[in-house]
């Protein structure tokens, strides 16, 4: 593990610039790939409504049965080896799409197992990487870390979408998914040369079932003093997330007509707020502290919808008196994020001993991914009995109450020298 407690540029430590380097790689390509995975999805397979929601299901399936699994076994395992064979092991499976294309047999049901497989692989990705941060870089610079990481993934948010549509435009969808092949075994190259202290975990006896060691997990992290509060936000926070971005899309487009372009800017204004947001994080962090700017990201949420529930929708409203509250309702959205982001993990990664890393973020991440799709069926249900305007309202309710949670427990007065 990384010893220094110096400060400075974190990007300076090797160990820290291969992971970020290959981490950066990641977001930009994939940005690409998703793009040519939903023009694959819409255009080149021509699935039908139901077929794109199975499709769109597939890549979260493998969080929800095998997160808290694999996040167990990331406390067994090295993590950087696990890393590297899942970088290698997605390079083989993407590389499957052009393959199948070629020979006629891409179908909606054979791009489907592709999904299954690469999603399973990218679980075991991300279990790997958040526990792997905490070696490479000394406590005292996790933030810094992933502020770095956080400001690498916005400017990809903002500029890997124009990026991906160029490239499926000019390839094609099955052939630009490519790039990430390619991108995939950079990344596996630049993971291998890290070299970090990882010592094998504590082997575990034959009675001791892998079930044990998953609610030994669930235990500790929601008996924590200032996890537990942190990790019951952050839930609540993605069950408001996932109602808001399922209403937001048809208010922009349906309700108010902004068109594609004006949505694209838009949505490109959050990735600008999360840039700044992340730019911020650590001077905020040492500012006001770990609650301070987890809770001063909580509070932007609801201010931010409520900024674009302020959109006029009369039919003579000028475009941009109609697209300002949205982009601004945005930049504060993405703003909030970027500067509760860095800190949340960091304090996450810090507060957690290593034989607990794994666990911990798997049991946060599992239940996210829970409390995302139970935000989203629930968004479902009321923009169709009322309307997308009342669902982001009632949002706007649910990132009030993960605020409240911070206000009132143990994590509002935390900072990072606590731990």
């Amino acid at each position: 593990m990384a010893t220094s407690d110096r400060p400075g540029e974190v990007l300076r430590l090797p160990a820290f610039a291969l992971f970020w380097s290959s981490s950066t790689l990641g977001a930009l390509t994939g940005a690409v790939t998703t793009v040519a995975f939903q023009v694959l999805i819409v255009t080149t397979l021509g699935a039908s409504a139901f077929e794109i929601g199975l499709l769109n299901a597939a890549s979260v399936v493998p969080y929800l049965l095998f997160g808290l699994v694999v996040g167990a076994l990331m406390d067994r395992w090295r993590r950087r080896p696990a890393l590297v064979l899942a970088s290698l092991a997605r390079a083989i499976v993407l590389a499957a799409v052009p393959v199948l294309w070629l020979t006629g047999t891409l179908t909606v049901w054979s791009f489907g197992s592709v999904i299954l497989l690469y999603g399973a692989l990218t679980l075991i990705a991300d279990s790997a990487a958040q526990p792997l941060l905490p070696r490479l870089v000394p406590r005292t610079q996790l933030v810094a870390a992933n502020a770095r990481l956080g400001q690498a993934g916005t400017v990809a948010q903002t500029a890997g979408p124009a990026l991906g549509g160029a490239v499926v435009a000019w390839l094609g969808a099955p052939l630009a998914i490519v790039i990430q092949t390619v991108s995939y075994l950079v990344s596996a190259l630049l993971l291998s040369r890290i070299r970090v202290d990882e010592p094998k975990q504590e082997r575990r006896t034959d009675d001791r079932h892998i079930g044990h060691d998953i609610v030994e997990g669930l235990r500790w992290t929601y008996s924590h003093r200032t996890l537990a509060p942190l990790a019951a936000s952050i839930h609540v926070w993605f069950l408001g997330n996932s109602m808001a971005l399922t209403a937001f899309a048809p208010f922009a487009l349906r309700e108010l007509d902004v068109g594609p372009l004006v949505f694209g800017i838009v949505l490109a204004m959050g990735g600008l707020g999360g840039f700044v947001g992340a730019v911020i994080a650590p001077a905020t962090g040492r500012r006001f502290g770990v609650g301070g700017a987890v809770l001063a990201g909580r509070i932007l949420a609801p201010v931010a919808w409520v900024v674009v529930l302020a959109a006029p929708l009369t039919a003579d409203t000028s475009l941009a008196l109609v697209a300002i509250p949205l982009g601004v309702g945005q930049f504060l959205f993405g703003l909030g994020m970027g500067v509760e982001d860095p800190n949340e993990m960091g304090y996450r990664q810090a507060v957690a001993p290593d034989r607990m890393q794994g666990r911990m973020n798997a049991s946060i991440r599992t239940v996210n991914r829970v409390a995302f799709l139970i935000g989203s069926l629930v968004a479902g249900v009321l923009a169709t009995v009322f309307d997308y305007r009342l669902t982001i309202g009632v949002s706007v309710a649910v990132f009030a109450i993960a605020a409240l949670i911070v206000v009132f427990s143990p994590l509002r007065t935390a900072r990072h020298e606590d731990f």
